[in-house]
């Protein structure tokens, strides 16, 4: 028995089915299918997912089954876990000689685990048997997301009109990612650390910074944890202004959202921008809604910022990138995987090197806004490739046709522009 399959074993005697799944994530690949499912069939039965235990059960009485193999993949996509699914599907696939139904769930797998360059290579190799719909999309749809700007964009030029409304979104949807790669392309290198640029091509928003910590050790310009100064809100609202100067665009007042994190930047923006403040409504066209973190929004007013008003520009400060938020913003000032606000509860170090907890700040919105809004942008003495404010006004420059167009569909996957995770 091997190493991990003892460790599977322990972590779930243990209870730990957080650990196991983590453990599983990295080990699935190189363990017999059987063992793995045994494990999920654990975990699951501890978990009170009766659909997913039942699908492990099932492989686990019936290592050979194709039905089972493919039932179980099936399940750990709708449970979250998709590479755990991965093995089992590869083997139902060759046991079924490459049956349709079986390619498109293990690309699905791979699509969901971010492992687009697999699942392109997975198609290509059965690309006699591909139907344009959902096959060659999948193809077009993964090769983006994989850097393949040129397979994408060949495969989208191919695809015949989709047969139904389902894949007349996604259709959509692809066009617009592609178009905006394309545009992107002629305005940077479009490579593996080109995050702006993939960042526009996936979201449709622009970034504002690109961050210089760890760099070149793994993040390519994406925070991991931040605590994010007054100065960092003025400097990232300053590059917000410099980019509706680039395009041109002239929004006519501020939004506010009701959180209270959001409701404070929004009158900082007010004071930034020099524009009047009003609470958001879902009409209001001209005008920029301010956003700290979405995923702290209320989903009344995530539904009714996924399609904008004429004029309507979304700014969130600080972009979730591992847990994306339901609504992309048009710009984002920073891309983190935690964030601190200013005035929220944080950490800081005394004298003696040990941490202490700061209070949140409790005082009024308006009070807290006024003394950020004084502060000045802050400026540190690295800065990363692409990450000068005229770097991102040619950028945005450059652009400007594609941006602002389409509703503010959510991405959830990072692209080619890979960053180390943290948990």
């Amino acid at each position: 028995m091997s190493e991990e399959i003892v460790k599977g074993r322990e972590l779930l005697e243990a209870g730990d089915v957080g650990g196991l799944i983590r453990h599983l994530r990295f080990t699935a690949e190189g363990l017999p299918v059987v063992e793995v499912a045994r494990l999920v069939e654990g975990a699951a039965a501890l978990s009170g997912f009766d659909d997913l235990r039942e699908a492990s059960g099932a492989v686990v009485r019936e290592p050979a089954s194709p039905q089972a193999l493919y039932d179980f993949g099936y399940a750990c996509i709708e449970r979250g876990v998709p590479e755990l699914g991965v093995p089992a599907l590869r083997e139902a696939l060759e046991l079924t000689g490459g049956a349709p139904p079986v390619l498109r769930e293990l690309a699905a797998a791979l699509e969901r685990a971010e492992r687009h360059r697999e699942a392109v290579e997975v198609l290509q190799a059965h690309d006699a048997a591909l139907e344009p719909w959902p096959d060659r999309y999948l193809l077009a749809f993964n090769a983006l997301l994989a850097g393949g700007l040129e397979i994408a964009d060949r495969e989208l030029a191919a695809l015949p009109a989709p047969p139904d409304d389902g894949f007349a979104w996604a259709h959509g949807r692809l066009r617009r990612m592609v178009g905006r790669a394309r545009a992107a392309h002629g305005a940077g290198l479009m490579d593996e650390r080109d995050l702006r640029g993939w960042h526009f091509a996936l979201t449709g928003g622009l970034l504002g910074e690109i961050s210089p910590y760890g760099y070149d050790e793994g993040m390519v310009g994406r925070y991991a944890y931040t605590q994010v100064s007054p100065g960092s809100c003025v400097r990232g609202l300053l590059r917000l202004r410099a980019v509706l100067e680039a395009t041109g665009v002239r929004p006519r007042s501020v939004s506010l959202l009701p959180e209270r994190s959001s409701h404070i930047l929004g009158l900082v923006a007010a004071r930034v921008l020099g524009l009047p403040a009003a609470p958001f409504r879902p009409d209001a066209a001209e005008t920029v809604v301010v956003a700290f973190d979405l995923n702290d929004a209320d989903d009344d007013s995530l539904r009714a910022l996924h399609d904008r008003a004429p004029g309507q520009v979304l700014y969130e400060h600080a972009t979730c990138w591992t847990d994306p938020p339901a609504v992309s913003a048009d710009m984002s000032g920073l891309l983190h995987q935690v964030a601190v606000t200013p005035w929220g509860e944080r950490m800081r170090m005394v004298r003696e090197g040990e941490p202490e907890t700061v209070p949140a700040d409790d005082r009024p919105a308006e009070m807290i806004a006024q003394e950020i809004a004084q502060a000045g942008p802050e400026t540190g003495d690295e800065v990363a490739p692409g990450g000068t404010d005229a770097d991102l006004a040619r950028f945005a420059a450059a652009v400007a046709g594609h941006w602002l167009a389409g509703p503010r569909d959510r991405c959830p996957y990072t692209g080619p522009v890979r960053s180390s995770r943290f948990m």
